[in-house]
């Protein structure tokens, strides 16, 4: 098995951003890499500490590791810069340049971007989220109008985790809802959603994988059988074209490319004003 080349995440805030463009980057290539995150990195001696680390795990290896900051401070860059190892340093790279286009000077201050969680963005962001929590998996029927999507598909078809995703990093007050055994019976949508079709969006998911994830949360049980699979999966594919409701599958999908077509379709044109 070929060895992990190591990749640290350097950061003065949470590291999100960095690690983000870098693993976008490192999916580009097809070997191993072994991600080492160093968050909150403020200051010089933190930095000097973070390159004794570097140079450590150069020494052990024998290879440059790779490093992605988002390091606004030079001086902070600056020490990171005398460790062994290969920087791509997202804010050296792109503020210049936009410094350039804008005519402007850049703040250079750390953690802009998180400078003020008391904002009504930030506050509606947290609402969402409690509204995801809420009203996950049909759990709750109060103000379900007030959602901006809401998901319907089988039991695992992975509807949790895409409405978390979309309130975490959009802020979207999305529900979901379970297909039921029930309802694929009596082949009608849960009443509750008969006034809301204009907000659902069906996921869907290929037998053989909802069979694996099934059979990880229960195995040996009917509930996880291939054969139970594919029968729930058609006739919930049925019942959402019974219906016009559009669907996915989640299949082959990352949670960022579902949440990306189901943000067109709660409004395509969307546009994000903001001022730090």
């Amino acid at each position: 098995m070929q060895t992990p080349r190591e990749v640290f995440i350097i950061s003065d805030g949470t590291g999100l951003t960095a690690e983000m463009f870098g693993q976008s980057i490192l999916a580009q290539f097809s070997t191993p890499f072994r991600l080492i995150r160093k968050p909150f990195v403020d200051s010089v001696e933190k930095a000097t500490q973070v390159v004794k680390d570097i140079d450590n795990r150069s020494k052990i290896t024998g290879v440059q590791p790779i490093v992605f900051t988002t390091l606004v401070k030079p001086e902070i860059s600056d020490e990171i810069c005398k460790a062994n190892c290969f920087v791509i340093n997202m804010f050296e790279t792109f503020i210049t340049q936009l410094e350039e286009a804008l005519n402007l000077k850049s703040h250079h201050l750390i953690n802009r971007l998180h400078h003020n969680a008391d904002t009504q963005s930030y506050r509606e962001r947290i609402q969402s989220i409690n509204f995801s929590l809420i009203h996950d998996d049909g759990q709750s029927k109060e103000s379900l109008n007030d959602a901006e999507i809401i998901l319907v598909g089988v039991s695992r078809s992975g509807k949790t985790p895409t409405c978390l995703y979309l309130a975490v990093q959009f802020g979207v007050k999305a529900a979901n809802y379970p297909i039921t055994p029930d309802d694929l019976e009596k082949k009608n949508l849960p009443e509750d959603l008969l006034s809301l079709k204009d907000k659902l969006f069906g996921l869907t998911i290929e037998p053989t994988r909802l069979s694996e994830i099934r059979y990880e949360r229960f195995p040996n049980s009917k509930y996880a059988t291939m054969e139970n699979c594919k029968y729930e999966v058609k006739a919930a594919e049925i019942l959402m074209q019974k219906y016009n409701i559009q669907f996915l599958s989640t299949t082959n999908k990352s949670i960022e490319e579902i949440a990306s077509s189901l943000l067109q379709k709660i409004n395509p044109e969307t546009v994000t004003s903001t001022t730090y």
